[in-house]
């Protein structure tokens, strides 16, 4: 007498495949959910830099004079609207490569304004909070091997968004990874889980 059925090599293999698939996808949603927490954090450090441009930009409009500073300011005052309606749009979807691309572009934006008005404020720090250099003079830089890899000087001189930056480039980095690698991209496929991109 069989206790087991003639096609039990068919369920073995069934459920081996199913085994399979439930934990790439639970491995899957575990880097997408580090992703998107390594986003809150960079959302909230980009928040506390908005603050601090726009409470300085307040302190310093009394004594703006000349066509030049009050140009120089209301581009800063545009920046800083732009930076915050992507900050809003980027929330809704953080993995999305073309807002966080347009994010990345407000913040370019944001930056060379706050330079234009503070050349010589800033400090640059490694995506570990080690202080990288001072900012460089006169707006030079040296070439970097790895530009995307390079420090960004940030107008409130804190390696809190700079961490910020490198914990959410890491993240999509590992979760893009396991997005693109054999089998799993099956199961991302199915669950269209697309990759995502990093800032700057």
């Amino acid at each position: 007498m069989h206790l087991l059925p003639d096609n039990w090599p068919v369920w073995v293999g069934a459920a081996l495949v199913l085994f399979w698939f439930v934990g790439a996808h639970n491995r899957l949603m575990r880097l997408r959910s580090v992703a998107l927490q390594a986003y809150a954090t960079l959302d909230a450090a980009l928040l506390r830099q908005l603050d601090f441009v726009q409470g300085q930009a307040a302190q310093a409009e009394p004594v703006a004079d000349g066509a030049g500073d009050a140009s120089a300011a209301a581009s800063l005052r545009a920046a800083t609207g732009q930076l915050t309606t992507m900050l809003a749009a980027t929330r809704l979807h953080p993995l999305d490569p073309q807002a966080v691309a347009a994010l990345g572009t407000a913040l370019r934006v944001l930056l060379a304004a706050w330079q234009r008005l503070h050349p010589e404020a800033g400090l640059s720090f490694d995506a570990d909070g080690t202080l990288s250099r001072p900012a460089p003079l006169g707006g030079r830089r040296e070439a970097a091997s790895h530009p995307a890899a390079e420090p960004i000087v940030w107008p409130e001189p804190s390696a809190a968004a700079e961490i910020a930056r490198g914990q959410f480039n890491l993240a999509v980095g590992q979760y893009n990874a396991a997005v693109g690698q054999f089998p799993a991209l099956l199961v991302a496929w199915a669950f269209r889980l697309r990759r995502a991109a990093p800032l700057l």
